[in-house]
């Protein structure tokens, strides 16, 4: 809800470009970096590479170079596209509200071999291209309209309970250990029932979710194609879950999404599917990763760490906000904003773009901008003045965000109260980074921890 769902900050898609990094695919390793252009100095230290192993495991050094020699930024990505790199927080945040970048991809003046790689994998040969990552107003306001009746402050506050128990539940599955890998078996579930709960999955399908999402999340590290067959399942699943519940609405967001459609609202069938299909990969993703790196954020910084903790046991709760906030803007779960493209020819910070030039704006770096956040590289939970982009900014900004910021807090208070003594497992330079362009996240968290007992009745997910 990187994000969160419909559009997220990144309008928050997971867009990978075909032959991304990933440690499972020697093809995508071999691909060429792309490099800066240009410097603006004959001083200038090396341009960095990007989209190496070492480039996912900490961008944030290249970045810095980009801002300061290259901050819009030409260069080809591993999938062979070619595209511009925004990184000052400035321009980024001109840039995220400019109308005359599009979210449409039919805008991408693309040649022949970037044919189809600017988006979701599987997406356009299923049909499920009508979403609020893909189109502009009059449409995204009719849909964004429709599905924001889901995400009001009072829908959510209803939903926290809820929330709260598939913690607690999740939690229950291996604190006993004194063990666990807190991507697979908290940070990744998590979400996924919880976004399967807003949308109206029975719960009995929600494990068929969970391995969709899952083959997804990969970003190539299945079978060839896994991604483009978990879509086109996912998109007769939609439609025929729709199909019932025509016959039997009910309180859910697809329900809602059918009671509009037959209203008047002109909510085309492909439309609804779309906009589930989403409002599920955009809400869990963002979330994944937002307790994925926030977790390892604090682990990382034992003193912040322990200064939350102590304000949980104290009764407070706003150290958890205002942190939640500066973890999203220190290392959040979206790096690069989803695929824009120049309708006409425009001037982004002093460079030149022309029409149909693809536009990516790196929200990771524009939220270490040294010219907006004092001591911008530092991890502080207090920090007030916090403006970031990670939620994107204008009309695409992240209509989940007040679901994501529910489910982060919940996962990191529950954490770090019923686990006090959680800590890292193993050597940290030993954990990997999902290789990907539009989110960061880790492949796996191990943590260690004193067991403790169980404060739900069952572990077993099936009770979810």
């Amino acid at each position: 809800m990187n994000a969160s769902p419909a559009d997220l900050p990144a309008d928050a898609a997971s867009s990978v470009p075909a032959g991304a990094p990933d440690d499972t695919s020697a093809e995508a390793a071999s691909v060429p970096a792309g490099c800066p252009a240009h410097t603006s100095s004959a001083a200038a230290p090396p341009a960095p590479e990007l989209f190496t192993w070492e480039f996912a495991t900490d961008p944030y050094p290249a970045y810095a170079w980009l801002r300061e020699h290259s901050p819009v930024h030409r260069t080809t990505l591993p999938s062979g596209v070619e595209a511009w790199l925004v990184t000052r927080y400035a321009d980024a945040r001109q840039a995220l509200a400019d109308a005359r970048l599009s979210k449409n991809p039919a805008h991408h003046a693309e040649p022949a071999h970037a044919k189809g790689k600017t988006g979701i994998p599987g997406e356009r040969k299923a049909e499920l291209m009508t979403h609020l990552l893909n189109i502009d107003p009059p449409d995204h306001t009719r849909l964004r309209r429709l599905v924001s009746k889901a995400f009001t402050p009072r829908r959510i506050a209803q939903f926290a309970p809820r929330v709260q128990e598939l913690t607690d539940r999740l939690i229950d599955g291996f604190v006993e250990k004194g063990e666990a890998d807190l991507i697979h078996e908290f940070a990744f579930p998590l979400p996924i029932y919880a976004i399967c709960d807003l949308l109206g999955v029975p719960r009995e399908d929600q494990d068929d979710f969970r391995d969709w999402a899952g083959m997804m999340i990969r970003h190539g590290g299945g079978p060839r194609g896994g991604v483009a067959r978990s879509v086109k399942k996912m998109r007769a699943y939609l439609l025929e879950l729709i199909h019932r519940k025509r016959e039997d609405l009910g309180d859910d967001l697809i329900s809602g999404l059918i009671r509009a459609s037959d209203h008047g609202e002109h909510l085309t069938e492909n439309e609804a599917a779309a906009m589930a299909f989403i409002l599920l990969f955009a809400g869990f993703e963002t979330t994944v990763n937002l307790i994925g790196n926030g977790l390892h954020a604090l682990l990382s910084h034992p003193a912040e760490r322990e200064r939350l903790q102590r304000s949980l046991a104290a009764g407070e709760s706003e150290l958890l906000a205002t942190g939640i906030e500066e973890l999203l803007r220190y290392d959040g779960p979206v790096e690069l904003a989803t695929w824009r493209f120049a309708t006409e020819p425009l001037t982004i910070g002093g460079q030149r773009v022309e029409e149909g030039d693809p536009v990516l704006v790196v929200l990771a770096a524009a939220d270490r901008d040294p010219a907006r956040f004092g001591g911008p590289d530092t991890l502080d939970l207090s920090r007030r003045d916090n403006q970031h982009l990670g939620y994107g900014h204008g009309i695409h900004y992240c209509l989940g965000a007040p679901l994501a910021r529910l489910e982060g807090q919940s996962a990191l208070a529950t954490l770090l109260t019923r686990l006090p003594d959680l800590r890292l497992a193993g050597n940290p330079d030993d954990l990997r980074w999902r290789g990907g362009l539009i989110m960061r996240g880790l492949r796996t968290l191990p943590v260690q921890f004193t067991p403790g007992e169980r404060v739900g009745e069952s572990d077993t997910l099936s009770t979810l």
